[in-house]
């Protein structure tokens, strides 16, 4: 009886409240009362994301006065495609913050990470079309994130370097991780785990 009355206390004040609720029974199910988070699952995929692109950022591609993480690009592809441009981003935020803090990446891994899963994202969940998700992460990171790290580079790091200067390196490191990212979703394509990823996630 005791059970009986906290579970339903727990299942009117958890999603009334915005809590998530893990507690599963046959009563509340039976009700309609049992609420499954797909949020927690895409903040699980998102921590996971985080987690490989901090642990592989020991293997970076030094190219002029940047250091290119083509692991990072990759990442940022698959939180594209598979969580949304929001989620894209926010991983890519706190993976950069992350390896600064951690003293394995610089100030320019903002806006060369950010603004590529933004573009990524955003082209994928308006075309479905996984080789424009690839186009917009090279292009997000190797164009305009190159463009916006030059003013980062400059006022703040006060690092002497050209408009484009960035351009090449984060070109470079962008095209490597799409690649990485190109072969490991059509291989998920292949044996249709991509689709049950894709249906869990939703």
């Amino acid at each position: 009886m005791l059970f009986r009355n906290l579970e339903a206390v727990c299942v009117w004040v958890c999603p009334n409240w915005g809590i998530p609720l893990f507690i599963k029974s046959d009563r509340a199910e039976k009700k309609g009362l049992f609420v499954v988070n797909h949020q927690i699952k895409k903040l699980a995929c998102a921590g996971l994301l985080v987690a490989l692109g901090v642990v592989c950022s020991a293997f970076y591609i030094p190219i002029g006065a940047s250091k290119c993480f083509p692991v990072q690009h990759m990442v940022n592809v698959l939180a594209g495609v598979l969580l949304g441009p929001a989620y894209s981003v926010g991983m890519a935020f706190a993976t950069s913050l992350i390896r600064v803090l951690t003293g394995t990446g610089s100030l320019l891994a903002f806006p060369g990470s950010m603004v590529g899963a933004l573009l990524c994202g955003l082209l994928y969940r308006f075309t479905q079309k996984l080789p424009l998700a690839f186009v917009g992460e090279v292009f997000g990171t190797g164009v305009l994130g190159a463009l916006a790290a030059y003013p980062l580079a400059t006022l703040v790091l006060g690092q002497e370097a050209a408009l484009f200067a960035y351009v090449l390196p984060f070109a470079v490191s962008s095209l490597g991780g799409s690649v990485l990212s190109v072969v490991f979703l059509y291989a998920l394509k292949r044996t249709k785990a991509f689709s049950v990823i894709q249906s869990l996630l939703r």
